[in-house]
């Protein structure tokens, strides 16, 4: 059986395939980079990663392979990380996989 958090095709959890994923497409964490600044710049007091998640999708180019809705909050953490004094922008929940 598959562990907690795991996806069954490939046996790695949400947090590897992250990784693997964001380091062939360095370019997905820039643009939402760029895209939550220019929310909060625009005076957004809250932003909502899945509405930046779909707008990215929309404004690509090219379809990104592995664009993964589970890879939400993971960019949002990412973001918190990156930029600490957004940190109030974003809501996270716990989370229950890894």
């Amino acid at each position: 059986m598959a562990a907690l958090g795991s996806h069954r095709a490939t046996g790695r959890t949400i947090t590897e395939q992250f990784h693997a994923f964001d380091a062939r497409n360095p370019h997905v964490y820039r643009a939402l980079e760029r895209m939550a600044a220019r929310h909060l710049a625009a005076g957004a007091t809250r932003i909502s990663l899945k509405d930046l998640f779909e707008n990215l999708r929309r404004q690509l180019p090219y379809r990104v392979a592995g664009l993964n809705n589970n890879f939400n909050a993971l960019y949002a953490r990412r973001l918190i990380d990156d930029h600490p004094h957004r940190a109030h922008a974003f809501e996270l929940h716990r989370r229950r996989a890894a």
